[in-house]
């Protein structure tokens, strides 16, 4: 008679670590901080990288130094104006970011391609747009973050030059005034510019082309027209050289101060603005700045789908 043998389970083989593990998985009931918080979050890292930031050593030596340059002529001139016992500062509040207007083009053609490029090269854009967040808060977050460091840039040394006027007793009303343009000048600047770099930047994923194309937009329209602009003052065509400075960046800004805010032009043979052409730049400058949004949220419409 047969007997009935009770089934075995083999044994595991030795190689085998498979395991079923109880991790607790649990709905989240926290708050939820949704799109303001998101966009609030990625500007705040972009204004941190533009200075490199929570980045590597390498990532802060140039934007630093940049800043360093920027600030360093501004501390010499409150030192000889104290020196000297000066009765004004060497260069007005409005003048001196045209003066320095190299080291802000080199600022934006660094850290404009930084801020866009790498999402765009390393494809990290549509895991932005998985979060509760949509294309005008990328757009507004990176391009207000570009606008805000260059306003610290640009604001830094006119905050330098007017603390050491105080320190040397200048006359604190009018210091306060010429302060005050300045700073005016500087936002219209910071957010030209930034409008600018980015678009440049955003059509491109390589950072070498973005910068190169920076560079020749900004500094090269500004040779350019500066180059324009001696020649018909040379030849005493003086009526035409504010039209010529409608086409760089910075004589743009350059025209708006000096029609508006009691600037004395950059350019050759310079003279007051009317109030029609100043009126010119003043919407040139916004219609760039407004077609620059409206060019990077077309450009982002499309990234990554």
């Amino acid at each position: 008679m047969a007997v009935e043998q009770p089934l075995r389970t083999p044994a595991p083989h030795p190689g085998d670590q498979t395991r079923i593990h109880d991790i607790g998985y649990r709905n989240y009931d926290g708050p939820r901080l949704g799109r303001a918080y998101a966009r609030r979050s990625l500007y705040s890292q972009s204004l941190r990288g533009a200075y490199g930031l929570g980045r590597s050593v390498k990532s802060k030596v140039l934007p630093m130094l940049l800043f360093v340059v920027m600030c360093v002529p501004a501390a010499i001139m409150v030192a000889v104006a104290v020196a000297t016992k000066a009765k004004d500062l060497p260069v007005d509040y409005t003048r001196y970011a045209i003066i320095m207007q190299a080291v802000i083009s080199l600022y934006v053609a660094s850290q404009a391609p930084q801020a866009v490029s790498r999402d765009l090269r390393f494809k990290t854009v549509p895991l932005y747009f998985s979060r509760p967040i949509e294309t005008a808060d990328y757009v507004r977050a990176k391009y207000a973050a570009l606008a805000s460091a260059l306003f610290i840039l640009t604001a830094a040394p006119l905050l330098v030059l007017y603390v050491g006027a105080l320190l040397a007793k200048l006359d604190f009303a009018d210091q306060t005034k010429g302060f005050a343009e300045g700073l005016v000048s500087v936002a219209l600047l910071s957010l030209l510019f930034a409008g600018i770099g980015l678009v440049i930047a955003a059509v491109t994923p390589r950072r070498g082309f973005g910068i190169a194309a920076v560079i020749a937009v900004l500094i090269i329209s500004y040779g350019a027209v500066s180059t324009l602009q001696a020649i018909a003052d040379a030849q005493n065509n003086t009526g035409v050289i504010p039209w010529i400075g409608l086409f760089s960046p910075i004589t743009l800004i350059d025209g708006v101060q000096s029609a508006f805010l009691g600037a004395t032009s950059a350019a050759p043979g310079a003279a007051e603005l009317g109030t029609g052409v100043g009126v010119v730049h003043v919407l040139a400058v916004a219609g760039l700045i407004a077609a620059a949004y409206g060019l990077l949220l077309r450009r982002y419409k499309k990234v990554g789908l």
